[in-house]
């Protein structure tokens, strides 16, 4: 009975002490990682980096640090790699497409990082999906909409899908899209309109702002008023010619068409 607590006991301390050095080195290990990856980011280097590349960069880093740490506890624990790499092939296909999707989110943020469709503090439309981009990670890239909630998109989505950025040019046009009826006479729609874009501060003056006229719908004639404005200003400059057109058409007495149903009813 004494020989076979021995030999228990010669069985368990050692593998004791293993779990107590892998726990010790897990926990430093982590904190060195973190602990670089925040030097890294207060270093010159990385303030002098385009942040699109820094964000990704970092995040590869961190990455790769956890993971040697993860292999360093599996190497001291005496778990063969051999052992560690038989039981995720035997994880088969669910672990498979995870991987998958990480190696195509992975490649996606290369691309991103590489060809540049958009940068950190860019506003950005994809999948039905719009907000300032905050991160790009070495996976996802991370979104804050315009009624400040924070959206996470998987870099390969976003490659693979069509992406519009709305920061990438200096300019933008407003347009301003409003009905009137066919009692109005078009010269004096459109001349309205132009008034309205002229006293717009914000309101560039070339290129030179338009009123034409869309189409001749079945109640009424649509109007477009379209103005150039700084990229910063879109939306100030959106809601106050929408608002001042809609002031102008009330005090020039120009009719907007509401839909509108007339029942005739026949008498025997």
């Amino acid at each position: 009975m004494e020989n076979l607590i021995n030999d228990l006991l010669s069985m368990i301390v050692p593998f004791a002490k293993n779990i107590v050095v892998a726990l010790i080195v897990f926990v430093i290990g982590m904190k060195v990682a973190n602990f670089i990856v925040k030097k890294i980011k207060r270093s010159k280097v990385y303030e002098s980096m385009d942040k699109s590349a820094s964000s990704f960069i970092t995040s590869f880093i961190s990455i790769s640090l956890k993971t040697l740490v993860i292999v360093s506890v599996i190497a001291i624990l005496g778990i063969p790699m051999s052992s560690v790499v038989a039981l995720v092939a035997s994880a088969g296909v669910a672990i498979g497409l995870a991987v998958q999707g990480a190696l195509s989110n992975l490649v996606g943020g290369i691309m991103i990082l590489f060809f540049k469709p958009f940068k950190v503090g860019d506003y950005v439309e994809s999948q039905g999906v719009s907000g300032t981009v905050k991160e790009i990670s070495v996976l996802y890239t991370k979104l804050l909409t315009v009624d400040n909630r924070a959206v996470t998109v998987p870099n390969g989505n976003l490659t693979n899908s069509i992406i519009t950025n709305f920061s990438s040019e200096d300019l933008r046009r407003v347009d301003v899209e409003i009905f009137a009826d066919y009692s109005n006479d078009i010269e004096k729609v459109k001349e309205t309109m132009l008034a309205v874009a002229e006293k717009c501060p914000k309101a560039l003056r070339d290129p030179a702002y338009a009123a034409v006229v869309l189409d001749c719908a079945d109640s009424g004639i649509k109007y477009a008023l379209r103005v150039w404005c700084n990229n910063a200003d879109y939306w100030e400059v959106k809601f106050a010619l929408t608002e001042g057109v809609r002031n102008a058409f009330k005090d020039s007495e120009i009719n907007i068409p509401y839909n509108q149903l007339d029942v005739h009813i026949k008498q025997d």
